[in-house]
């Protein structure tokens, strides 16, 4: 039965994921997929959006049918440097995979490309997809809107999502520079990891419905359903700490999501009908691919942003810190400390994962909690 914290290896992890969406209805290579970006997000010790997501967001969402496993995602016009996706709400991340090579393969071919996506759902970390691009010698860039928790400044009601913004550059060092953040001050899933460790959330990013602060994990997520609390935008909720620029760069998500693709925004991406009753989200997302070598040489645009970042890391450090680091280094460092070392699992995610093993028949997995 599952108990205190154990290890388990990520190859192991992966498949299990693939074979209880493939249970679900999802068809193999599309589990594959989103096994594949679920597992990429442990392994760069982005905790809030890998397995933990898995039962909640995915696995629970196909069974109360707000997902369509089956569901595939149609090109429903396209240009030369452009594509348009009717992800015909099946799993986000088989959509966004298929629309982020579509973006790289006419970059490839005219120098710049950008695909959208609507009717789609959740679609794991958004570095995933910028990676692609980096790791073909282009620069990526993508976003998502996502379900309403976010507040604009000056105000307490939640009107947009997380909306995370990620960037991927290829470099001459071991890794690229990623870029993967959401443009509020906390997303849903790092509260959702607080919970998990029984954490309050720090001061000064969610508020509740008169602006107070409010650090109470549990009921947050409870309140950020019902919009009783809202989660802040980058800079807070005031003009002097840049709370505007986190809200406006969230807005600026929202519209390359919904409007450029013709999709769902703001509150009609809550999952609920006008009679509380669950439907399917409806997220839209957007993938930008620049071919570097349109504009210089490959190689010298790879040494010039690897001088970038060694010189911002070797800079002066402030007293008491030893190390700068630069986006996309601390990714690179979780990857290779958890290579080996495999995930480390909670009672709770324990949990999950012998539920969904139960439900969905896989006895053939034995789990390294299985003789706690």
């Amino acid at each position: 039965m599952p108990g205190s914290k154990c290890l388990i290896d990520f190859d192991t992890l992966t498949r299990f994921m693939a074979d209880a969406l493939h249970a679900a209805g999802v068809p193999k290579p599309d589990a594959e997929i989103c096994a594949d970006v679920l597992s990429a997000a442990d392994r760069y010790g982005i905790d809030s959006h890998g397995v933990s997501r898995f039962k909640p967001i995915y696995m629970d969402r196909i069974r109360s049918g707000q997902i369509d496993p089956k569901g595939q995602s149609e090109i429903v016009h396209e240009g030369p440097t452009t594509a348009v996706l009717d992800g015909h709400n099946g799993m986000g991340q088989v959509a966004s995979k298929r629309a982020m090579q579509a973006a790289i393969d006419k970059a490839n071919r005219f120098g710049m490309g950008m695909a959208v996506v609507r009717n789609s759902n959740h679609y794991g970390i958004a570095g995933y997809y910028v990676r692609m691009a980096a790791e073909a010698g282009l620069i990526g860039v993508s976003g998502t809107n996502a379900r309403p928790s976010v507040a604009p400044i000056f105000g307490v009601e939640p009107m947009f999502g997380t909306n995370p913004l990620s960037f991927g550059m290829p470099t001459d060092e071991d890794f690229p520079f990623i870029l993967d953040c959401a443009t509020s001050a906390i997303q849903r899933g790092k509260i959702e990891l607080y919970a998990r460790q029984g954490k309050d959330v720090p001061k000064g990013l969610v508020i509740g419905s008169k602006g107070e602060a409010r650090t109470d994990t549990a009921g947050i997520l409870n309140d950020l359903v019902s919009g009783k609390a809202s989660l802040l935008p980058v800079g807070g909720s005031a003009e002097e700490t840049g709370g505007h620029k986190g809200y406006g760069y969230a807005v600026v998500v929202e519209i390359l999501s919904a409007a450029l693709a013709g999709g769902l925004f703001l509150k009609d991406l809550n999952g609920l009908d006008e009679n509380s009753r669950t439907v399917p989200y409806g997220f839209g997302h957007f993938f930008i691919a620049i071919q570097v070598s349109a504009f210089t040489g490959l190689d010298g645009f790879r040494k010039s942003a690897g001088d970038i970042l060694r010189a911002l890391r070797s800079s002066r450090k402030a007293e008491g810190q030893n190390r700068i680091f630069t986006a996309g280094e601390k990714e690179y460092i979780a990857w290779m400390k958890r290579a080996g070392r495999g995930l480390e699992l909670d009672e709770s995610l324990q949990k999950e994962l012998s539920q969904i093993r139960e439900i969905y028949g896989l006895k053939q997995y034995r789990f390294p909690f299985d003789s706690h």
